[in-house]
């Protein structure tokens, strides 16, 4: 059956009042569980039946736990699961179960809840609570969820019957009972302390904890390889980065080089005397163009969101570039031609970039064009797809 309860409950507050309030502790989502799993393990193992009243947050994992108490407990377990929902101006939580079947599917202990729940003014759509109910073993933990950090868990765990029949008298008084006929027993802390019980939850919980330890140490040793491999796979592109840096910048070396050995000649006509300082020109401007490119990567890598972008049509590029490497293919013997599709669309980059891969791909084609072809083409198609 449904339960509802006033908007103004608060099972943090409640837990807090008294004389002496109990110490609150920091905790995270993986701690909250770690207690709910000892309390549930120390249950099962002491084969204690009990009352539980809960609410948890939703996922499996908090699901499993109370379907893991329930199938121990089908004849004799109690379970109220509280989900709280908005509706007017009342909460409602989700079915209370008695005796009743494990429950297959977490939409039923947890209900729905919107995005729009997340932080309501009502206290209570911010808390989780177990309580414990039974002749041998009772006990409270409530947690409070921070609005600004939602890993953060302010959370308030006892043993001590008066705090806890505190609690399940605000409880009471928020429960129409009329309306919902709930056992009387199933509100009352009668349990006496039994220290080999305390005993055995302390020990309960120290595995849990190790456990969690354990997890968490796994967890960054995973994320530490993963980092690991990251960086090893950088450092191996960097590395053949700078090997295809230094045969690039060596190619125009080598044409200057020789340039200068053939200016050297004393038998040069002036226009072979031309034709070599137009290359010796060109390959100055090619490995200033290299130098630069290189220059501009270490830039955009260490600050991309400062580059300056710019619309680029390869209509406007290709010609200049062809036009600037016509007499090195010439050398060679090789002829020229390119076409740019009309449809091509114009390409938004980084500035200078698209040139830069157009001037790549005209250079590789001629350096392996063998001489005497009659034709080395430079599709500009082919520059958009390596764009």
């Amino acid at each position: 059956m449904n339960v509802s309860l006033v908007q103004e409950l608060s099972i943090f507050q409640l837990a807090l009042g008294g004389q002496t309030p109990p110490p609150v502790l920091s905790v995270t989502p993986a701690t909250l569980l770690s207690l709910l799993k000892s309390q549930i393990d120390l249950l099962i193992e002491q084969h204690i039946p009990a009352t539980l009243w809960v609410k948890l947050p939703p996922g499996k994992i908090w699901h499993s736990e109370i379907q893991r108490y329930q199938q121990q407990f089908d004849n004799s377990g109690v379970v109220y699961n509280c989900q709280v929902e908005n509706l007017g101006n009342t909460l409602v939580d989700g079915e209370t179960q008695k005796n009743t079947p494990p429950i297959t599917s977490p939409s039923q202990i947890y209900g729905k809840q919107s995005k729009t729940d997340l932080y309501p003014k009502s206290k209570i759509h911010r808390e989780y609570f177990l309580i414990v109910l039974s002749a041998n073993f009772c006990s409270l933990t409530v947690t409070e969820r921070e609005i600004k950090n939602y890993r953060n868990l302010l959370t308030i765990t006892t043993i001590e019957p008066q705090r806890i029949q505190q609690v399940l008298d605000g409880i009471k008084q928020a429960i129409v009972l009329e309306k919902y006929p709930i056992a009387p027993d199933d509100l009352i802390c009668t349990s006496v302390l039994e220290p080999a019980l305390m005993s055995q939850l302390l020990t309960k919980q120290l595995q849990r904890h190790d456990e969690i330890n354990r997890q968490i140490i796994s967890q960054q040793i995973a994320k530490i390889e993963q980092q690991k491999q990251k960086l090893h796979n950088s450092l191996q592109l960097k590395d053949e980065f700078l090997s295809n840096v230094c045969h690039e910048l060596r190619t125009p070396l080598t044409h200057m080089k020789t340039a200068l050995s053939l200016l050297n000649s004393p038998s040069l006509k002036n226009t072979q005397r031309q034709r070599y300082s137009q290359m010796l020109n060109t390959q100055c401007d090619r490995q200033n163009s290299l130098i630069h490119g290189v220059l501009e990567l270490v830039q955009i890598e260490h600050n991309l969101e400062a580059m300056h972008l710019e619309t680029v049509h390869l209509a406007d590029i290709v010609p200049g570039v062809v036009s600037t490497y016509q007499p090195l293919a010439q050398e060679k013997g090789i002829m020229l031609a390119y076409t740019v599709p009309i449809e091509l669309p114009a390409v938004w980059c980084v500035s200078g970039g698209v040139r830069q891969i157009v001037i790549h791909l005209l250079s590789n084609s001629i350096k392996y064009t063998p001489k005497e072809d009659k034709f080395g083409c430079a599709d500009a198609s082919k520059a958009i797809m390596f764009n």
